[in-house]
């Protein structure tokens, strides 16, 4: 497979105002596509990243309202990262106590230093300190000044009951590596260079297993180049056994998904064609975007989705 790291991520919200006030306030990324949930279209899709949306930087949500809490435990990725500079993890301290965040973890893991926090629906997010970090370009109506600004992924952790037949099906087939361990996380690498994915594989042997609902990732899309390397990946999941879902039409990528042995659910989504396909790059997120299905229920969509605007930070 020709896998490049973390095309983006997806999880599931409750209040989407809230949603998109944390993420664009509090966190600087942009809102860069609001569109549905294309299996149920009375939901948003609301899309996160840097200034262009590269893949990458998204982080997406389903927000449904007055949704249950889910509980993260095995079976899941219980938190994600974020690459920020050397040096800014001050900043980010400062920042995020203004707006009432409480640091949840900190330390050092693996040789960097790192801060957690929890967002509105209590999901684990990560600001790791990075040596070699991605280039990305900060949203232009963030307030987060650009020498801290969020660099796209970092990585994310898995929690399992085992770790090995997961760390097989990355090695064997998704062609990471094993870079290193501390206690019972085991970092496996994704691609090369700055955009690399570290995948840590949490072995919780006794832990409980986690339940969907709001601050639950849904699942994680790795980034494959075009239709072709996608194409020749599925070809070779299919061959050893595992259960792959047809090419699916996503507008902004092309995606195919099946589960690791752990249970999470995985993605391979392409680079192309991008979210400029509908809005011009100063216009990303602003109007309400929908597949071409979906048109002719334009006025009762806008009519009953809630408003996203927010004076909540």
């Amino acid at each position: 497979m020709n896998l490049t790291g973390i095309h983006h991520l997806t999880a599931i919200a409750s209040e989407p105002a809230q949603n998109a006030a944390f993420y664009t306030h509090v966190l600087g990324l942009r809102l860069v596509k609001k569109t549905v949930n294309f299996d149920d279209p009375g939901t948003y899709h609301l899309y996160y990243g840097d200034d262009t949306g590269a893949p990458g930087t998204i982080v997406t949500f389903f927000p449904w309202p007055n949704v249950r809490r889910g509980t993260p435990g095995v079976g899941q990725i219980t938190s994600f990262a974020f690459q920020v500079p050397v040096g800014s993890l001050a900043f980010w301290r400062k920042h995020l106590a203004a707006l009432n965040f409480a640091i949840k973890t900190e330390g050092t893991r693996l040789g960097e230093s790192f801060i957690a926090i929890e967002d509105p629906d209590g999901f684990l997010i990560e600001f790791v300190e990075t040596a070699d970090a991605a280039r990305t370009t900060p949203a232009r109506t963030a307030g987060i000044p650009a020498e801290y600004a969020l660099l796209g992924f970092h990585g994310a952790t898995l929690s399992l009951e085992a770790q090995e037949w997961t760390g097989v099906v990355l090695t064997k087939f998704m062609r990471a590596r094993l870079e290193n361990s501390e206690g019972n996380r085991f970092r496996y690498i994704l691609g090369e260079g700055p955009r690399r994915a570290r995948i840590d594989l949490l072995c919780l042997p006794a832990g409980r297993l986690g339940t969907g609902g709001s601050g639950i990732v849904h699942h994680i899309a790795w980034r494959t180049p075009d239709d072709e390397s996608q194409l020749a990946a599925r070809s070779e999941l299919v061959s050893a056994g595992f259960n792959v879902s047809p090419v699916m039409d996503r507008n902004y990528f092309h995606s195919i998904y099946y589960r690791e042995p752990g249970g999470v659910l995985f993605e391979i989504a392409t680079d192309p064609p991008g979210f400029s396909i509908d809005e011009s790059p100063e216009t990303l997120g602003s109007k309400l975007m929908l597949p071409a299905w979906l048109e002719n229920h334009r006025r009762i969509l806008e009519a009953t989705l809630p408003p996203l605007e927010s004076k909540i930070y």
